[in-house]
């Protein structure tokens, strides 16, 4: 079973900032993209932020400048670091990973629970 775990969600007034972590656990041979996702309510799920096994990141305009991913290969975890918060940010955050669970096994999604974030004065 393979289980991807956030944290650090909350309520932030808008300037300020959260850090959000993921790790994945369980029978994994391989993890290649980690990603951010975002669902504000009445809207799609959207991209905030992925990151390739090799350090390659990806971000979506509206964060640019203002958040962060990262990830630390050896404990199997992304982070996202967001700054200047706005209320427009206010969503609930889901971690995204493409892993393989054994060395010729095709790649496949695993999505975490999802931490809210809101950002309110």
């Amino acid at each position: 079973q393979v289980q991807l775990v956030e944290s650090g969600g909350g309520l932030v007034q808008p300037g300020g900032s959260l850090r959000l972590s993921c790790a994945a656990s369980g029978s994994i041979f391989s993890i290649n993209t980690m990603g951010w996702y975002r669902q504000a309510p009445g809207k799609q799920r959207e991209l905030v932020a992925t990151i390739t096994s090799g350090g390659s990141t990806n971000c979506a305009d509206s964060v640019k400048g203002r958040f962060t991913i990262s990830r630390d290969n050896a404990k199997n975890t992304v982070y996202l670091q967001m700054n200047k918060l706005k209320p427009e940010d206010t969503a609930v955050y889901y971690c995204k990973a493409t892993l393989q669970l054994t060395k010729w096994a095709r790649w496949y999604d695993y999505w975490g629970q999802g931490t809210q974030v809101t950002v309110s004065s």
